[in-house]
């Protein structure tokens, strides 16, 4: 059966979403979600998300490919491809990588990143295909409903809990907590939080983004850490950042926003929450086992340099 690539139109969002369900059930997806990004992607990444098409119309596979605007260095760009489980071994990945790669190559890429979900089959297609393996992350997952989260715990004197809704009349405080704690996230690009107005567009009135459950531990007045909470309407919680700017580190205020975000949520009526954590961030990784979450899927980064 013919596979076709082509862009993305609007009626897509739910199919699209439905296949990176599908695909990697361990994150967020929701049509809404993904209009919202489509719309919303900053010019300069010159976003282009495709989608394979059966010959009856049917969506099987997607990929979502971007330059690396915000990174230090120019030239990167990032490609992941998603192809519904049902649907594999009909050419839909070979395809989208190919019309994704030429796309970012025309922008100027040179070097290009692409999470490859850790099995033998995708590693081995990625290395076909010219990618190389890089650093690796976990996905980690926690059952809500039947969980015993640690009790939650008064916080030290000077420090207040509030939650992301109490900055809804100035959130400038919040981005900047973001942008000192984004500075020195594991990764391979980095990234540069510095344009407030694209934040408060993309980040602040993402969809998936959670206020009400986004915790953040502010010390005398002063917002230190926050654990940031996404969740998508279906009883599905993702812990989107946690973070503490440097000054705060060593004071166990990241591991009470996120319980504090965690105990909101179960009361909220989320059943799953899930995580995603660096295999190298051992200090987080000890946080999240704490909590109780355990690992339900490795992925790899893989790179290739084009041109």
């Amino acid at each position: 059966m013919t596979v076709i690539v082509r862009d993305v139109r609007a009626e897509d969002a739910a199919d699209f979403a439905r296949v990176r369900r599908a695909a990697i059930p361990f994150m967020l997806a929701s049509a809404e979600q993904c209009a919202f990004d489509w719309a919303h992607a900053h010019p300069e990444s010159h976003e282009r998300p495709l989608v394979a098409v059966t010959e009856d119309g049917e969506v099987i596979g997607t990929a979502q490919q971007r330059i690396a605007h915000d990174a230090p260095e120019p030239g990167i760009g990032s490609v992941n491809v998603y192809v519904d489980p049902a649907h594999l071994g009909r050419g839909a990945g070979t395809l989208l990588l190919r019309a994704a790669e030429e796309h970012l190559a025309e922008r100027g890429a040179r070097t290009l990143y692409s999470w490859v979900l850790d099995a033998p089959e995708n590693v081995a297609w990625a290395g076909r295909r010219g990618y190389s393996p890089s650093r690796s992350a976990y996905f980690l997952r926690l059952d809500l409903a039947a969980a015993g989260l640690p009790p939650l715990q008064a916080p030290p004197v000077g420090v207040e809990l509030c939650t992301a809704e109490d900055f809804a009349a100035d959130p400038r405080p919040l981005f900047e907590l973001d942008a000192v704690t984004t500075a020195d996230e594991p990764g391979d690009v980095g990234a540069e939080l510095d344009d407030y107005e694209h934040w408060l567009a993309t980040t602040w009135n993402h969809p998936l983004f959670d206020r009400a459950l986004t915790t953040v531990a502010v010390v005398d007045g002063v917002p230190a850490a926050f654990s940031a909470a996404q969740t998508d309407g279906l009883g599905r919680y993702n812990s989107g950042m946690t973070g503490t700017a440097p000054s705060f580190r060593g004071r166990g205020l990241a591991k009470l926003a996120k319980n504090a975000s965690l105990h909101r949520a179960r009361a909220a009526g989320c059943a799953e929450a899930f995580t995603g954590n660096d295999t190298g961030n051992e200090p987080m990784l000890a946080i999240n086992k704490w909590f109780g979450y355990e690992v339900c899927a490795r992925e790899v980064r893989h790179v290739r340099t084009i041109g």
